[in-house]
């Protein structure tokens, strides 16, 4: 797998904030995002301070400015070649996938990722493996096995998926971390969402107090530092906000002033503050290294 994105400069390795396409999809009409459809809004992104946007058209996203992620899916072996080479002559750069249905057997997850490896690598172009529910990487310990097992495999890292779903405040939660190193070291792509213990997309307010929001500015430092270990001169982890719409059971909906439902949050704002974190992580992220150096 083309294990880093390179920008062809000798600039030091940074951190790339790409706005996900899906904090803009249905906002209420009380959100402050600024209005207009395509390519506004890749103006407004590149107005906002985003480096590039996720699952819009590449080509817009350039004129823009902009650089250019996309987001798909791969079921079994033999798909993701195309899908890479289709991506690549478009104009993206990277792409991020939800694999399988996790139902596959062990032997199976294996040969779809292995896949994914090789496709990446033929075609010249970053597949991330996203960790995401009902996918291959739904399970903890199976995605920490297929790590081990495949050294060139890379991440998208959504930990919202586990961090509720494997309610992971139960239990050790420091053990877990070092269990998950295998994962942090090989993660060049993160989506931006916090959760809590019950709900996998919460309101974090200015995002400086809350135990899990301490606990995601650590799995996300780790991460960051995983990708700084082995980044070279123009290479750039992305990070994209991707705060979803209630009417995928992401944003949670509370009453409002006038009683009725809302979302409890403005996501165009909440993405500002997510970013900002990804930020303080990485410099996090920096310190820490060259304390250890």
């Amino acid at each position: 797998m083309v294990p880093n994105t390179n920008d062809g400069s000798q600039n030091p390795p940074r951190l790339r904030i790409d706005l996900n396409l899906g904090v803009l999809h249905d906002l209420p009409p009380w959100s402050k995002a600024p209005c207009g459809e395509c390519p506004e809004m890749y103006s407004h992104a590149r107005s906002a301070g985003y480096d590039g946007f996720q699952g819009g058209d590449a080509a817009a996203c350039r004129a823009a400015g902009l650089g250019a992620t996309a987001m798909g899916r791969v079921n079994k072996p033999g798909e993701a070649y195309e899908i890479a080479c289709n991506l690549r002559d478009a104009g993206f750069d990277a792409i991020t996938l939800h694999v399988g249905t996790e139902l596959e057997s062990d032997d199976d997850t294996f040969r779809v990722a292995e896949d994914i490896i090789l496709a990446s690598a033929r075609a010249g172009f970053p597949m991330y493996i996203e960790t995401h529910r009902a996918t291959i990487t739904q399970d903890m310990w199976r995605t920490i096995q297929l790590a081990r097992r495949l050294p060139e495999i890379r991440f998208n890292a959504d930990y919202s998926h586990w961090y509720t779903g494997h309610e992971m405040v139960y239990g050790d939660l420091e053990w877990k971390w070092l269990l998950l190193e295998v994962v942090f070291e090989r993660t060049r792509f993160m989506h931006g969402r916090i959760g809590n213990s019950g709900s996998m997309q919460v309101d974090v307010g200015d995002g400086k107090s809350g135990a899990n929001v301490g606990h995601f500015r650590e799995m996300w430092t780790r991460s960051m530092m995983g990708f700084l270990r082995t980044a070279k001169p123009g290479d750039y982890l992305v990070f994209a906000p991707e705060v979803l719409k209630s009417e995928i059971n992401y944003a949670r909906v509370f009453p409002g002033p006038d009683g009725k439902p809302r979302e409890e949050t403005d996501r165009w704002e909440q993405s500002f503050v997510l970013r900002r974190i990804a930020q303080e992580c990485f410099a996090e992220a920096r310190s820490r290294l060259e304390r250890k150096s």
